[in-house]
């Protein structure tokens, strides 16, 4: 039996999203418009870590054009060569999410398109600790995933995907002293998470 796939399926259909959502290089993809505004709230030149980056289109496109010193990681070999391409100055590593070394790091803000719901219950949780632990006082997080509790297939991978709902997230946030500052809908029926890491006194 080989090793487990790290990159939840999106290695083996690489070139099909690649082709596809990856090549957006006008920064209007689907995700850009609600990341740029989140983004807004970030210090200018600030460090964001990219969670999950793929490409890096259109996610980290729009947080390089806005002047923040961007970090990608992706556990797909392609989708990182493709963000070493697309952004040959930005760091970016090989390495599924919840074992990332740039969680060693201290970083304004933290953004995770489009993952979260691929990962088993266990690792959502500790990824939230991870970015938790990876935040600056203050810092911002912004994640995806459906509001309510649910399961389905990928459409793209057929992997089983799983949101842990509202309230789940909201309370494993809050005990890696994370405040749930606001949602968003989007109109492409994509649920934002925006949170803040809470400053000690």
């Amino acid at each position: 039996m080989g090793e487990p796939d790290k990159s939840r399926g999106y290695e083996g259909i690489a070139p099909r999203y690649i082709a596809g959502r990856g090549s957006n290089s006008k920064g209007r993809g689907v995700g850009a418009i609600e990341v740029a505004e989140w983004s807004r709230g970030l210090p200018g030149g600030g460090s964001v870590l990219d969670v999950g980056c793929g490409t890096g289109l259109p996610i980290s496109q729009v947080l390089i054009e806005r002047g923040l010193e961007v970090f990608g990681v992706d556990a797909s070999p392609s989708m990182v060569a493709a963000f070493r391409r697309n952004f040959p100055d930005a760091p970016v590593e090989c390495a599924a999410a919840e074992d990332s070394t740039f969680f060693g790091r201290s970083f304004d803000g933290i953004v995770s398109w489009g993952l979260f719901f691929l990962l088993d219950e266990g690792t959502q949780r500790r990824l939230l600790s991870k970015v938790a632990g990876a935040l600056k006082p203050g810092g911002s997080f912004c994640f995806t995933a459906p509001q309510p509790i649910c399961s389905w297939n990928d459409a793209m991978t057929q992997q089983l995907s799983l949101s842990l709902g509202y309230e789940a997230y909201k309370e494993a946030m809050a005990a890696d002293g994370l405040e749930l500052t606001g949602t968003l809908l989007s109109a492409g029926d994509n649920f934002y998470y925006f949170a803040r890491k809470l400053k000690q006194d």
